[in-house]
Parts: C-alpha cells; structure tokens; sequence
C-alpha cells in the first residue's frame, strides 16, 4: 500500500515493498486515526458502499458531533469525492452571492475542489448552462470519478468532462444530446460516468445503438456505442462471473448486459418501470445481479455459464420496493430501503423478507433516502476485516452508528451533522463529507 505522509492515510494504490515501509505501516495502524481509504468515485473505492476506514467508537460522543468547518455551495444532489487533501463536489449558481467568490455565469454548474483540511476552495471550474423547466432542477446529480489524476465530471443537462484533479483545466470534454444523441430523462442525467480500464462508461440514452457508450477516457472519443433504451439514473457496473466480465445497465425497460470490450448485447430482461425511475444501482452477489424498484419491486437474475446466460429466478413486488437508496449486502443478505416499511432485510437467493425496522431508521415520507454504507476496520494485525456495522447518513442529515444482521437493525448512536439532504456523503481519513443544497460540511468521526 502506498502512503500519504501528509494525510496519513492508506490509498491502497500499491504495496509495501520493502522491511522499512513495513515498519512504517505497523506504526500507522497501531493508529486508528491514521487508517483509511480515500472516497474516488460513487459508491466509495470498490463501488459497493463498503468503507475501509479507522475503528469508529460504539456511540458518539455526548454532545454529538461538530463540523470541523462547513462551507456554502450552490444546489445538487451530486455526491462527494474525495483523494488525499482533494474534496471534488458539483453544484448549480445562478449568481455569484459573494464578494470574495469568482464570479459565476448567470446559470452554471460547478465543480469544486476544496481543500480537506481548511475548506478552501483551492480551484473552481464552470460552464454555462439552462436548466429551464427541468424537473427538481437545483444542481447536478452525478457523482465525479477521480482515475490517474483525472476528474471525469457528468452535467444534469449531459454535459460529460474531463478535467485536470490538481489544477481544473479542461482536458476534453463531450456533451450527452448533440455529441452522443442523448435523450434528456425527465430528472436529467444521474449515472456517474464510470472508468472501465481505458474506457469510460456513460448512458445518454440514445436511439438506434446510443443508449450507453465507452469512450477513450483519454480523449473522449467514441469506442463503442450499443442499445436503444432511454437513459436510466443509476450508474452501471461490472459483473464478473465464469471468467467473463459483462457491463450491467438497469434502463428505465429492461435490465441488461453487454460485453464491456465491444458493446455486444448478451442478455435482456424486460422491466418497464413506472415513470422511468431506474435509481438504484443494482448489486451482483453469488453469482445474481438484484434489482430493486418500487412500482414493481425488486427482481433476482442468476448469471450461466456463458455471458448469454441469465435466468430471472424470483420477483417480489409487495415487500422489497426500493426507490434512491443502492441496497447493501452481506454474508446472504440484502438491506434494502423499502420506501413503505423502511430498513428491510432479506435473503438473496429466495427473496425471503426476514425483518423491517418501521421507518426508524430514517422517515417514511414521499421518497426515503440514507446512504448506507458497511464499515471494515483493523483488527490487532493491522488487517482489514468485515464488520456487520455500517454508518448511515440519513434524508435528515443524521449519521448513524448500527448493526446489520439477519436479526434485525441494531442502532448504536446518532448525531446530525447537516441539514435534510439527498446526497451520498464521502467517507475519507478520520472524516465524513456531506452537501445538501447550501452547504459542505466536514466532519471528524474519531474526536475523542
């Protein structure tokens, strides 16, 4: 593993190569705050809301938690990035409000790059834009994917970018409707784009073979293109399973796959879903790809032999209804955010509902949301190992301490650290990052 001595923290981008880098890491983890993943793109390091982080006490402190500083930011939903002393965010101005900013266009969206240490804005890159009557039209959606010092950045409107991490200068950058044929989704673009070796995966959702396209993350220019359907708002994924390695794309009328090296269509599976809200990003596990939605709830695809094949194995529509919230798993079991019942968890292989927690984990309301997300922490050895605790940041900017088992949901501790938010907040050193329409907070989860 490589180390950073300035924000002592473990990037895993290496190894330990020699007896004295050892030493070094045996001295880092006798320090709990010293350990810890960066956060370089949706969903965290492996894309799978887990979390290799310090070990977090059983309960907040009396008092809570205070932000270490928070700054003000214009609207979004988009998540947090966050690589070394570099935090990554989008928003949306529509003026400057602020003598000491530089001044916006009249409408733009933003990205920022914030220093993790003072909240400083070290550089700032916009472009203009026109949201007009886009539904919930206050900011960007989408995640930015740090890879090989590079932002890759999507607009709600499709605007794809690729920028430089250290300075923000505009490396190349391609536009979803006029570039790539793209059709505007009513809530605009949400899926992050995704770096797949030296392809970058986005969906403008085009007709006639442009729905989904991988581009040369280097220029920006098209490798393939492939399939019909409408853009959806998750973002896709890897599935690797019998020694193949197939891209799975949840559209707002099918679940898919195809071949991540050409494009080729391997197999479909319709789902027309009701008003286009294909939100969650769906989990492979043992070998199933689960997609969970609401109207027509949450379905199991068990992968063959052969990248052709797929079987849908079970559906289940009344108790396994997820909306925003990209479920967890573990050990068998799905958490999942049913947007009546709340925290609900489940057995993969047969969809059997073991227990829900009555909305006490976040609100019912009209649409539900926390990011969830598992904590693995050092054991003595300084090794990583899998926890049944996660850390939850809920719709009313409540983070959570809990256990997750087949028994129930376990809850140890809850402060608020922000204001009602949407946002996937990013989990980095001893700290958690958090935005909701006004402001970014910082916040330091090991104070004593």
């Amino acid at each position: 593993m490589a180390f950073d001595w300035k924000h002592c923290r473990l990037d895993g981008r290496g190894i330990l190569r020699s007896f004295a880098a050892a030493v070094l890491a045996i001295w880092v983890f006798a320090d709990p705050r010293c350990v810890a993943e960066d956060w370089p793109r949706w969903r965290g390091p492996r894309g799978d809301g887990s979390w290799r982080g310090p070990v977090l006490p059983a309960k907040w402190p009396d008092g809570g938690l205070k932000p270490k500083w928070k700054i003000p930011i214009g609207g979004g939903y988009a998540g947090v990035t966050v690589v070394g002393s570099q935090i990554f965010v989008m928003d949306r101005r529509n003026e400057s409000k602020r003598e000491d900013e530089v001044p916006a266009e009249p409408e733009a969206e933003r990205v920022l790059c914030v220093d993790a240490d003072s909240g400083k804005i070290i550089w700032m890159h916009q472009y203009p834009v026109k949201y007009g009557n886009l539904d919930y039209g206050n900011g960007p959606r989408a995640a930015p994917t740090f890879h090989d010092g590079k932002l890759y950045t999507v607009g709600a409107l499709g605007e794809l970018r690729c920028l430089s991490a250290a300075t923000g200068e505009k490396l190349w950058s391609v536009n979803y409707v006029t570039d790539l044929k793209g059709r505007l989704p009513t809530w605009g673009f949400s899926g992050s784009a995704f770096v797949d070796g030296d392809r970058l995966i986005v969906q403008p959702g085009g007709e006639n073979g442009a729905s989904v396209a991988a581009l040369d993350r280097l220029t920006g220019k098209n490798v393939w293109s492939s399939l019909d359907d409408e853009a959806g708002y998750a973002t896709p994924l890897i599935a690797e399973h019998a020694g193949h390695r197939q891209l799975i794309l949840w559209t707002p009328s099918h679940i898919r796959s195809v071949d991540s090296l050409n494009g080729q269509p391997n197999w479909a599976v319709p789902y027309k879903i009701t008003y286009g809200v294909a939100i969650a990003e769906p989990i492979f596990e043992q070998g199933h790809v689960i997609v969970c939605g609401y109207w027509d709830g949450s379905k199991a695809i068990r992968l063959g032999a052969k990248p052709r094949d797929a079987e849908l194995v079970w559906e289940e529509t009344k108790v396994l209804r997820g909306l925003m919230s990209q479920p967890l798993y573990r050990d068998g079991h799905v958490y999942l955010l049913d947007k009546q019942y709340g925290l609900t968890c489940f057995e993969l292989l047969t969809s059997k509902k073991l227990w829900d927690d009555n909305n006490a984990m976040t609100p019912r309301g009209r649409n539900p949301q926390a990011s969830l997300v598992w904590l693995e922490q050092p054991n003595a050895d300084g090794q990583y190992e899998r926890t049944d605790r996660a850390i939850i940041l809920n719709s009313e900017g409540d983070l959570i301490l809990t256990r997750l088992d087949r028994t129930g949901y376990h809850e140890q501790s809850r402060t608020n650290i922000i204001g009602p938010t949407w946002s996937h907040p990013a989990f980095a050193g001893d700290r958690v990052y958090a935005r909701n329409d006004s402001e970014l907070v910082c916040v330091e989860l090991t104070v004593p």
